[in-house]
Parts: structure tokens; C-alpha cells; sequence
């Protein structure tokens, strides 16, 4: 049973929001005390979600069961070409070397875009270190705000998809700048597995001293802005999401300091160390920011 990290205590007045530094990926057996947080979810009027993006495409069930073939081949580089012949030589290499320890013989993802490919090979690299990325403290969490009937703002930017058949026909011919983001994801495997597990565990016991001293970026930005580079996206209005994404939660985090006496989020421990994370940028608008 492993405690986590303490709460961050973001304040206006009498006004508190409590705010989890939540992790992924964490190790696959982990068991959560989790007992300081479900008794602040219980004395709280109400929860905000952590930042995100919900996609949504009207077609219906059946429609989105006949869109599933062709989502399916998106994942495919447009004009038939390997990651072999895409691939600087250098980077095919390294590529390769983790492709067979981590994936094994397998042919099909060779024919994947980059960044298909760089989420796979993650995946998979996780999977073998027994870390997980399927979100164990967001579980753990929901169950809280059900059990004590809590309120919950969703702060998530809602993104809806016209004519997805179309759309998915735009981004399979475009072409994608996501070498970097393949690049990017090899670095961290190559050289930060071993951190990964550190800052795991960091993570488990509550230390928050080792968390601040290691590395918060991650690739995802890169690989995000592989397709928010797009013409795809930016026809379809979601070229400025990571901008969007953070302006919402901010409004929500806000507007409950605002209207509750005590609420309750979570934010990536990016989000909360980092100097230019969302903690900080609630402090620069003159909240008062404590760390556990």
C-alpha cells in the first residue's frame, strides 16, 4: 500500500481547491492508500476534471462500426512507404534495436506513420518494465466522487468532427512532420525507462523532492504537434487545442474558488512543478499556491 504525494493547496481568502499531482505511468501492481484524498473529496462541494479533450464524430453506433476499417488504416503512411524508407538511417537503427526488444518480428507496424508507431512501440515498452499508462489514480478517484455523491465540473474542450468519413479520407492523404516525435520517444526509451520506474516510485511513497528534481517533459507535445501542424487540423479548428485545453481548466479552477468554499482537481505533476505549469500560472493570477 503506497501513500502517494501529498496535496497542493491553491488559495483565495477562505476559498481552498485541493489539487492532486497525479502520474503515469505507474507501477502495474501498485495498490493506492488513497485516504487523505477520499476524505478531502467527502469535504468538498465539488471536483474538477483533470484537462483533456473529448472528440466526438455524429454518426451514430452503427456509423461509427463502419468507420472502423478505415480508422484502422490511418494509421498507415499514405503512399505505402516503410518506416525504412521514411527513417533517417540513424534513427532507422535505433528504431529497429527497441522495435525487436520491446515489439518482436512483428511486420505491420513497419508500414505505420512515425507517430503510430512511436505510441506502439510505448506502449509495448511499458508493458515489459510492468509500469501501466491506463490511468489507476483516475479509477480511484471516480469511485471517491461516487461514493461521497460530489459533484463533478468537466472541464474537458468538447471537439466535434463533421463529416468524419471525409475527415478520415483528409488525414490518411496528409502528410505528417512526425519524425521528431518518433525521435523524441526513442530518446526517452533509450535513456529513460530507469527514470520512468525512479519517478514511479518517487511518486508512491510521496517524495516530492525527487519528482522536482527529474525531468517533466515528455513527448507528447512534439507528437501533438505533428498533427496540429496539419492542414487537416487546422481546417478543422483543432491546430490550437494544448492552448484551448489549459484555458478551460483555468476558467473551471477559478469559478470554483470563486463559488465553493472547498473543491478538489487533479493536474499532471508536469502541470504542477513545472515553473510554467498551471499551478504556476494560477499563482501569477494571485492565488496562493502551497505544496505539500
Amino acid at each position: 500500500m503506497q501513500p502517494g504525494p501529498g496535496l497542493w493547496r491553491v488559495s483565495r481568502g477562505s476559498h481552498v481547491l485541493w489539487i492532486l499531482g497525479t502520474l503515469s505511468p505507474l507501477p502495474r501492481d501498485m495498490t493506492w492508500l488513497a485516504d487523505d484524498v477520499d476524505r478531502t473529496i467527502a469535504g468538498s462541494q465539488v471536483v474538477l476534471s483533470s484537462p483533456g479533450v473529448d472528440l466526438d464524430a455524429d454518426v451514430g453506433f452503427f456509423g461509427k462500426l463502419a468507420l472502423l476499417p478505415s480508422l484502422a488504416k490511418i494509421r498507415n503512411n499514405p503512399d505505402g512507404r516503410t518506416l525504412e524508407e521514411i527513417l533517417p538511417p540513424e534513427l532507422y537503427a535505433r528504431w529497429s534495436v527497441l522495435k525487436a526488444k520491446y515489439i518482436g518480428r512483428s511486420g505491420k507496424v513497419e508500414k505505420w506513420r512515425p507517430l503510430f508507431a512511436a505510441g506502439e512501440l510505448y506502449r509495448e515498452a511499458l508493458d515489459k518494465r510492468k509500469l501501466s499508462d491506463s490511468g489507476q489514480i483516475g479509477k480511484v478517484v471516480s469511485k471517491s466522487i461516487k461514493r461521497h455523491g460530489i459533484a463533478r465540473i468537466d472541464t474537458h474542450v468538447k471537439v466535434k468532427i463533421q463529416e468524419p468519413r471525409a475527415a478520415i479520407k483528409a488525414f490518411k492523404a496528409e502528410e505528417l512532420d512526425d519524425v521528431e516525435c518518433l525521435r523524441q520517444v526513442l530518446d526517452r526509451l533509450e535513456a529513460d525507462l530507469g527514470t520512468m520506474a525512479a519517478r514511479a516510485n518517487a511518486w508512491a511513497v510521496g517524495d516530492i523532492e525527487t519528482l522536482r528534481a527529474m525531468p517533466q517533459d515528455t513527448p507528447v507535445r512534439t507528437c501533438f504537434d505533428a498533427v496540429a501542424q496539419t492542414r487537416f487540423a487546422r481546417d478543422r479548428g483543432i491546430d490550437d487545442l494544448p492552448a484551448r485545453v489549459e484555458a478551460a481548466w483555468l476558467e473551471a479552477a477559478e469559478q470554483a474558488l470563486r463559488e465553493h468554499e472547498t473543491s478538489f482537481g487533479t493536474l499532471s505533476i508536469g502541470d504542477v512543478l513545472k515553473p510554467d505549469g498551471l499551478l504556476a500560472k494560477l499563482a501569477a493570477r494571485g492565488y496562493e499556491v502551497e505544496a505539500p
